[in-house]
C-alpha cells in the first residue's frame, strides 16, 4: 500500500453523521443523554433518586475505550495485549493491589481477536464515542447503588433496564411521538447542543463535490432525526451535497451483514417500505448493506473497483467495520486529539473550547475529550509491578485498534477543511510507528521521551 493518503485518489467519500459532520456542544449534549436514561430508571425501574443528581466532578469517569464486564459490574482499561491496566467497581477505582490480585497480568477473559470483540457480547460492553459514555457514568453509579443496597452484591443484572432505557428514548418512532427526553429537548433547542458546520467545511464538501465524488451519508440515526441535524449544521439544501444518504444504517452490521440480512428499505414519510431486492440508483434510504451500496458505486463511477473512503467517530460502528469488511480507507475522527491544541499552539482561536458560553449553568464539568485524572491518558498508561515503573508505558488496546484500523485521524473534519484534495497524508500503516497517521500532530502523549513497550 502507497505510504501516503490522499482524498484526490479516492471515488467515493462517504461520512457519519453524529460527532463526524455533526459535532455535539458535549458539556451540554453529554448531561442531556445521562438525564434521559436516568429518569427512565428512577420513573419506570424504581432506582434511586440520588442517580438523578451528577456533579460536575462525576464526569471526570468518563473515558472512552473502557470496557464494562456486565456480570461483575467491573470497568476496565485494557492495555494491547488485553491485560488490564486499571479497573473500577461502579465508580470506586481498584487498588492496585486489588487490581493485581483480581485481574493479575493475565489476558482479561473476555479478550477476543478483533473481529470477535467487534461482536456486541452479553457479557461486556465497549464505551468507544460520545453518545455511549453518559450511559457509562450511569452504570457505573448503579453498580454502587446495588452494591450499597444489597450489601456487597457480586453480579448484576441491571443490563436490561439500561436497555429499555435506550430503547425507550432513541427507538424509531421516539422522534415523531416526542417520547422520553432526548428527541423533544433536542427539537426544542437545537442551538444549545449542537455546532452548526463551519463554513469552511460547506465549501470543503462543495469542493468534493465538484471534483466529480460521490458523496455518501451513512447514518444509524433515523431519517427524521438525521433531517433535523443536517438542516440545522448545513442548511436546508444539504440533500444536494449527497448522492446517497442512508439512515438507521445499523452499523456495525451495515458492513458485515450478507446483502439477505440487511436490504435497503425505501422511506415514506419517514417511514420503512419494503425490501429492495437491489440498490439501483442514488437517494435516500434505510438500513442496507456494503455489499449492494458497493455495487451501485461501480456502477455510478463505471469502475471495477472504486476506492472508498469513510469518515467516522466511532471504532466499534465506523472504522473497524468499513476497512475489516469493506476494506475501505478510513478516517478516525477523534477529538481527544483537540485537547492537545490548545497546549501546542496556546493562541484560544486554535483551542476553541467545545461548550458554548454562558449555556452550561454551575461549574464547568470536565469536557470529555480530555483525559480522565480517575482512568488517565486514552492512549497509554503505566504499568505495575515493571522494574522502573514510572518510565513502563504501555499502548492502550484502544491506541492499537487506531494505528490498525485506521488510514489517519483527524480532531475534526474542520482541521482538513482548508487543505488542498491533494494535500498527501501520511498513513498508519506507512511504517511501524504508532503515530504516523496523526494529523496535524500526534497526541503530546506519544511523543514524550518515555519509554513505550508494545506487546
Amino acid at each position: 500500500m502507497a505510504q501516503h493518503f490522499s482524498l484526490a485518489a479516492c471515488d467515493v467519500v462517504g461520512f457519519d453523521l453524529d460527532h463526524t459532520l455533526c459535532r455535539y456542544n458535549l458539556p451540554e449534549s453529554a448531561p442531556l443523554i445521562y438525564n434521559s436514561f436516568a429518569q427512565f430508571l428512577v420513573k419506570e425501574k424504581g432506582y434511586d433518586k440520588e442517580l438523578l443528581n451528577v456533579t460536575p466532578e462525576d464526569w471526570d469517569f468518563c473515558c472512552k475505550g473502557l470496557a464494562l464486564d456486565l456480570e461483575d459490574g467491573n470497568f476496565l482499561k485494557l492495555a494491547d495485549n488485553g491485560t488490564v491496566l486499571r479497573a473500577s467497581h461502579g465508580t470506586k477505582m481498584m487498588a492496585p493491589e486489588v487490581l493485581a490480585e483480581a485481574y493479575g497480568k493475565k489476558e482479561w477473559k473476555h479478550f477476543l481477536s478483533d473481529t470477535g470483540m467487534a461482536c456486541r457480547s452479553g457479557k461486556y460492553y465497549f464505551y468507544d464515542n460520545y453518545f455511549d459514555l453518559p450511559g457509562a457514568l450511569l452504570c457505573a453509579r448503579v453498580v454502587d447503588y446495588l452494591t450499597k443496597q444489597n450489601n456487597g452484591q457480586k453480579t448484576f443484572d441491571f443490563w436490561k433496564d439500561i436497555v429499555a432505557a435506550i430503547q425507550h428514548n432513541y427507538k424509531m418512532s421516539a422522534f415523531k411521538e416526542n417520547c422520553g427526553i432526548y428527541f423533544p429537548e433536542i427539537k426544542r433547542d437545537p442551538g444549545r447542543y449542537l455546532h452548526s458546520c463551519p463554513e469552511s467545511v460547506k465549501k470543503w464538501l462543495r469542493q468534493l463535490k465538484n471534483a466529480g465524488k460521490i458523496l455518501l451519508l451513512i447514518t444509524s440515526s433515523h431519517s427524521d432525526y438525521c433531517r433535523l441535524l443536517c438542516e440545522y449544521i448545513l442548511g436546508n439544501d444539504f440533500t444536494d451535497l449527497f448522492d446517497v444518504v442512508i439512515t438507521n444504517a445499523l452499523k456495525p452490521g451495515f458492513f458485515s451483514h450478507l446483502p439477505s440480512q440487511r436490504p435497503f428499505r425505501t422511506l415514506e414519510n419517514d417511514e420503512e417500505q419494503e425490501a429492495l431486492p437491489s440498490l439501483d440508483k442514488p437517494g435516500w434510504y434505510s438500513q442496507g448493506n456494503a455489499v449492494h451500496l458497493y455495487e451501485l458505486l461501480k456502477k455510478m463511477t463505471g469502475k471495477p473497483e472504486p476506492k472508498v473512503v469513510y469518515f467516522g467517530d466511532s471504532m466499534h460502528s465506523d472504522i473497524f467495520p468499513a476497512r475489516h469488511y469493506s476494506n475501505w480507507e478510513t478516517v478516525l475522527i477523534l477529538e481527544e486529539l483537540r485537547g492537545d491544541e490548545g497546549a501546542r499552539s496556546q493562541r484560544p482561536e486554535e483551542s476553541e473550547p467545545l461548550e458554548k458560553k454562558g449555556k452550561y449553568e454551575g461549574p464547568k464539568a470536565k469536557p470529555l475529550n480530555t483525559s480522565s485524572k480517575k482512568w488517565g491518558s486514552f492512549f497509554i498508561d503505566s504499568v505495575w509491578g515493571l522494574e522502573n515503573t514510572e518510565d513502563s508505558l504501555v499502548y492502550t488496546w484502544s491506541c492499537k485498534r487506531i494505528s490498525t484500523y485506521s488510514t489517519i485521524a483527524i480532531p475534526s473534519i474542520e482541521a482538513i477543511a482548508e487543505l488542498p484534495l491533494d494535500y498527501k497524508f501520511t498513513r498508519f500503516s506507512s511504517s511501524n510507528s504508532k503515530t504516523a497517521g496523526y494529523y496535524p500532530n500526534p497526541p503530546l502523549v506519544l511523543t514524550s521521551d518515555e519509554t513505550l513497550i508494545s506487546k
